[in-house]
């Protein structure tokens, strides 16, 4: 496996065992896809409590132990009133911010590099073309999970790859997806993207990593009897290492 950076120090975003919360959030829309489950929490919090402090009354105190005559009354305009107007403020209230981050997840700001992504049954293929019109060369590799038995020590079973995708931190990255065969879904979830290839269609989305690390996810779509084969393995490293690794990769393949 080529590993350029293997004696940096670099910290690797991976699910762990009997997570119940997020990963490590990367990339400013992670960010605020926790903050807004923080605030559907604290909703559904209160929620819950009301509701079951209005079980437990109605059952404790309206039984027919307690009352033998049953009331005859069949509707309440104030209370129709109230618990229709209740819950329409509250999904307003919750619909405003979830509108602001669909929108920012859509959002593409100038990319200063282009990455192109495609599934395949069952690997995964990554281009980078920004420099063809330059020097004429263009980065294609393909990414393959590495086999249990040629993991080394401390590597990661069914998520390591052969050929990790590097890309520079601090940088927005326009990140186009789509498929040669079936529907796979790429999906990285430090970086908060889970977006569908499609065979025979461009699907576009954006990242802006703030640091450092290693970020393991897995093909979303199940694609066929090797679906739970197609690990992803992005490392963000700083330009400069960029620059270097992406000249030495063109000059190894050329």
């Amino acid at each position: 496996m080529f590993n350029f950076f293997k004696k940096q120090f670099i910290t690797f975003d991976v699910a762990e065992a009997w997570q119940l919360g997020f990963q490590d959030p990367a990339t400013p829309v992670i960010e605020g896809i926790i903050n807004f489950h923080h605030d559907l929490i604290f909703f559904l919090t209160i929620i819950v409590i009301f509701i079951s402090w209005m079980l437990i009354r109605c059952v404790f105190f309206f039984n027919e132990k307690k009352i033998y005559k049953p009331e005859t009354f069949v509707h309440g305009t104030l209370i129709e009133i109230i618990w229709t107007t209740i819950p329409a403020f509250i999904l307003l209230i919750i619909a405003i911010p979830s509108f602001a981050l669909l929108y920012s997840m859509d959002e593409i700001i100038d990319p200063i590099l282009t990455l192109k992504v495609i599934g395949n049954q069952w690997y995964w293929s990554y281009e980078y073309s920004d420099n063809y019109e330059n020097i004429n060369e263009y980065l294609f590799f393909d990414s393959y999970m590495i086999q249990e038995e040629d993991l080394d020590l401390g590597q990661f079973r069914l998520l390591e790859v052969d050929n990790r995708t590097i890309v520079p931190t601090n940088t927005h990255i326009r990140v186009i997806i789509t498929s040669s065969d079936v529907l796979h879904s790429w999906a990285v979830p430090s970086l908060g993207i889970k977006l569908d290839a499609c065979p025979g269609r461009l699907n576009q989305t954006s990242m802006f990593i703030k640091r450092e690390g290693v970020f393991y996810g897995q093909c979303s779509e199940i694609c066929g009897v090797n679906h739970g084969f197609m690990p992803i393995v992005i490392e963000s490293v700083s330009l400069e290492n960029y620059i270097t690794w992406l000249n030495n990769k063109i000059e190894f393949n050329s």
